[in-house]
């Protein structure tokens, strides 16, 4: 068994148990008059009850198309329980009530099926449901943002060995001029950099705004071009790449990649700039620094 469906399994183990333990203090449906009996009732309840929630994962998974993944971030995995919820309460509450029909009705008449007995189970797990839908809600955002924060670390590390590795590559080639481009635009103007000292380049409507080190200063340099333009323009040096519809971004000069939330954003050297990595471009990215 692979360890996304471990940790399913887990989970609705967990959910159904909650709920068992909160029948078992209350004992709704007139389980109190089966005395010891009650406790097997409740097993039995226990057991459809999480035979339903796996149905419900299955329907999610290939119906709705919705699996389990913490990779798609936390606000997915709160949204996917937020329908787990509403297609499992009223599967579970149906479950019970045709138990409560056809088991538990010999020593309660009350316990037939009807919409009043479909109705009252219903409120009662959806009472269970929200209790234990925010117990997950706070451990799933926890479990997400630890593991957010290992990557980012991670990412971080490798970032560090390949700036450290390009550093070590221009030693070694002291005898070599740095790799400058000259940069064109749909005008006559152009602009000349080293491409060490190239921080970003942002696109502003039918310009790019190219921000670079020049005599230790950062410079910003407007240049009549579209950023599709320029990255063709750049396509040789590998550690230029996009991370944003508008920006485009030189790796070598992030100080740190900071994630919240499943946003990334690449700190950059000099001046500090914060600029964002889109979900299309972050796979890019962490392969350019893998």
């Amino acid at each position: 068994m692979e360890k996304s469906q471990k940790d399913t399994v887990h989970v609705r183990l967990v959910s159904s148990a909650f709920t068992l333990l909160a029948l078992c203090v209350f004992k709704p449906f007139g389980l109190d008059a089966w005395q010891w009996q009650a406790y097997f009732h409740l097993l039995m309840i226990f057991v459809f009850g999480f035979i339903v929630c796996m149905l419900t994962d299955l329907i999610l998974k290939y119906i709705i198309r919705m699996p389990m993944s913490m990779e798609k971030g936390v606000g997915y995995v709160i949204r996917r329980n937020l329908w787990f919820q509403l297609i499992n309460t009223p599967l579970v509450s149906l479950s019970i009530c045709l138990y409560r029909h056809f088991v538990l009705s010999d020593r309660v008449e009350g316990n037939v099926l009807s919409w009043s007995n479909f109705l009252e189970t219903l409120v009662i797990l959806a009472f269970c449901s929200f209790a234990i839908g925010l117990y997950w809600r706070f451990k799933f955002r926890n479990k997400y943002l630890s593991t957010e924060l290992e990557e980012a670390q991670l990412l971080n590390e490798q970032l560090r060995k390949v700036q450290d590795e390009r550093l070590l590559d221009k030693e070694d080639d002291t005898n070599q001029a740095s790799p400058t481009v000259t940069l064109t635009g749909t005008t006559s103007e152009t602009i000349t950099l080293d491409i060490p000292n190239l921080l970003y380049i942002e696109a502003i409507g039918n310009y790019v705004k190219v921000y670079h080190l020049r005599e230790g200063m950062v410079r910003n340099d407007m240049l009549r071009a579209t950023s599709k333009q320029i990255e063709e323009e750049l396509r040789d040096f590998p550690m230029v790449i996009r991370s944003h519809r508008a920006f485009l971004v030189n790796l070598q000069q992030v100080e740190r990649i900071v994630t919240n939330a499943g946003n990334m954003r690449l700190l950059i050297k000099h001046c500090h700039e914060s600029i964002p990595v889109s979900r299309s471009n972050m796979s890019h990215v962490k392969d350019a620094i893998a």
